[in-house]
């Protein structure tokens, strides 16, 4: 039997209860895990709270991202073996599968070797946050030597993950935060220049710290009104990459701003490419390439016990946080 953190109906933290399940044995294509420690996720309190991609299926799991350690295999698994160290990555739907647990089923093709050197808890808070800011920033935006990239939300573990892809590329990181509460934390995380968007002008403040040239990639979890003004701190032909919803009001399109400039808007999340094989190898070396060097460290802001789930999702909801919150499961 594994204990199963479920919810039988949406709404807020509370809602998350404990079920005793049988396990049963890995099924083709997966494997079973002992998870040691689970990385929180915003998109797991908006799948919890049904404002999610997707609406869950009562009773529904919960967890996208874990550090683990192999119990059995499926059929038709190769290169792992029982006893392995292994980090679950979020590339799959949480309507099948999911890591709040002390015991999983998980696909294989969600599944990666452990970063050499990487520990339990940090190898919980990657994935997630630098494959995303990874398929953003590479991949589609092809960031590269000086260009400015606004990272919105910067205290974030995405965020913070993005400010430190951009500066081994050798690009400027530009941080927004909503208060200066976090301010002199993100420049001591990497941020190249913070915008204090309860005090400052987007587009203002981002032109004087590119000289007027504007910033060529916008990388925003958040949509709502803030989206023009974004635009307006754009550069000519620049790209803004929306990957969350968390704004509740709607995300006008700036159109005379993106006529102006020829920008483009687009949608993006990171399933977008963790199914194919190619782009995820190369995000993977990218990254284990980075954790190696010392130019990407996860930064954690809290760690919490499986016991107490209902009481991390609260502080994750608080917006409290810098970096990323991790869940340790005892055995």
């Amino acid at each position: 039997m594994a204990r199963v953190v479920r919810f039988h109906r949406t709404g807020g933290p509370d809602v998350m209860q404990f079920d005793d399940l049988p396990v049963g044995d890995p099924q083709r294509g997966e494997m079973r895990v002992r998870i040691e420690a689970i990385g929180l996720n915003r998109a797991e309190a908006m799948f919890r709270s049904g404002t999610y991609l997707e609406d869950p299926r009562l009773p529904a799991r919960l967890g996208y991202e874990a550090s683990a350690i192999i119990e059995a295999l499926g059929d038709g698994v190769d290169g792992f073996a029982p006893g392995d160290s292994v980090s679950v990555i979020p590339a799959f739907s949480m309507n099948d599968y999911g890591v709040y647990a002390d015991t999983a089923i998980v696909p294989a093709y969600a599944v990666l070797q452990r970063p050499t050197g990487v520990s339990t808890i940090e190898s919980a808070a990657v994935w997630m946050a630098y494959l995303t800011a990874w398929g953003a920033l590479i991949d589609i935006g092809r960031l590269g030597r000086g260009d400015a990239v606004i990272i919105s939300a910067a205290s974030s573990s995405v965020g913070l993950a993005a400010i430190q892809i951009a500066n081994s590329v050798g690009a400027v990181p530009i941080a927004t935060t909503r208060t200066r509460a976090k301010a002199a934390a993100l420049v001591k995380a990497g941020a190249a220049h913070v915008v204090v968007t309860s005090e400052q002008e987007i587009g203002a403040a981002v032109n004087d710290a590119t000289g007027g040239k504007g910033a060529r990639l916008v990388f925003d979890p958040v949509g709502g009104p803030q989206a023009a003004a974004l635009a307006q701190a754009m550069s000519h032909r620049g790209v803004m990459l929306i990957y969350g919803a968390l704004a509740t009001a709607p995300t006008p399109f700036p159109i005379i701003a993106a006529l102006q400039k020829a920008l483009t808007l687009r949608g993006y999340t990171l399933f977008e490419f963790v199914r194919d094989p190619e782009r995820l190898a190369r995000a993977a070396a990218f990254i284990e390439d980075g954790l190696a060097d010392g130019g990407l460290e996860p930064i954690i802001a809290k760690t919490f016990s499986l016991d107490a789930i209902v009481q991390a999702h609260v502080y994750l909801e608080s917006n409290e946080q810098f970096g990323k919150i991790v869940v340790t499961v005892p055995h």
